[in-house]
């Protein structure tokens, strides 16, 4: 793979570098990513005609590929190309509470081995939560069909998965998958208030590949915090951390205990506030389409 330097900021996966706040220039960076990340909770009919309102005007260029998934039994994703950024951009809706099955699967917290197939020459040390594994699985192979599409038809070499909440899981799945399937293709995963997803191997596993990765936590958001890591699952490091003042600031490492980084912050779901869960990332209130 030829290197490739992304746009924003890539945060340190070093515990021992300091916490560092994001200029605003860097914040600007993921403007796209944010809009993209609330596109997904549109459904597949109004994203393939790009007639979102405000967030798909800002990315007025942009081409839908593919889109999916009826919002219930399977999230509602999108796969396209942004000219500007001339990359696949891949996103799977979040959790809606008004909705049941999606909440059951994320409290499915029992963890397994992922597909095989999907995911070839990965260590057996490896664990994901199952619920997430298996509705990633659903949706993996029209999702990487429609990448790949989008790969041969416009010539792009990079993909990023903008995703929030339970899409975020979903998307850090896919960002591994991608990895994998497509090996000469750069992947960037940006997801905002994602809860963790696999054990300390799978952690290690997306902190030592070459998925550029960011995951963008608001204020008290209890939901990064889950699962907790007493049952084993962890995060991987590139936490960004929006603090009450509004600022961001990079929390390196591994689950950043610091009081300016999530864990820190929200040590039990006592102290989190789930009105924090959707928002608002830069303006953007996530949940509706």
């Amino acid at each position: 793979m030829e290197p490739f330097v992304w746009c924003g900021i890539t945060p340190a996966k070093s515990a021992n570098e300091d916490i560092v706040p994001l200029t605003d220039q860097e914040i600007a960076a993921f403007l796209p990513y944010t809009h993209y990340a609330a596109v997904a909770y549109c459904p597949p009919a109004v994203t393939l005609a790009w007639s979102c309102g405000e967030n798909c005007e800002a990315h007025p260029d942009f081409i839908p590929i593919a889109a999916g998934g009826d919002g219930d039994n399977t999230q509602f994703w999108f796969v396209g190309y942004d000219p500007d950024q001339e990359e696949i951009v891949v996103s799977h809706q979040g959790t809606n509470f008004s909705l049941l099955l999606p909440v059951l699967e994320d409290v499915n917290i029992i963890p397994r081995h992922l597909n095989p197939t999907l995911f070839p020459g990965l260590s057996q040390d490896i664990l994901v939560h199952s619920g997430w594994a298996d509705h990633q699985e659903r949706t993996a192979s029209d999702v990487l069909t429609a990448t790949k599409t989008g790969i041969s038809k416009f010539g792009a070499r990079k993909i990023t998965v903008a995703v929030h909440s339970l899409g975020a899981a979903l998307g850090l799945l896919d960002a591994v998958l991608f990895y994998l399937q497509l090996p000469d293709v750069a992947v960037r995963f940006v997801g905002y208030a994602l809860p963790r997803v696999g054990n300390q191997s799978f952690a290690d596993f997306v902190d030592a590949s070459s998925i550029a990765v960011t995951h963008i936590n608001n204020m008290e958001d209890l939901v990064p915090i889950l699962p907790g890591r007493f049952l084993g699952y962890h995060h991987p490091s590139g936490e960004v951390h929006i603090q009450d003042s509004s600022s961001w600031v990079s929390c390196p490492g591994q689950d950043n205990p610091s009081k300016d980084c999530t864990v820190g912050d929200v040590p039990t779901i006592f102290q989190g506030n789930f009105s924090n869960h959707n928002g608002p990332y830069q303006g953007i209130l996530m949940g509706e389409c």
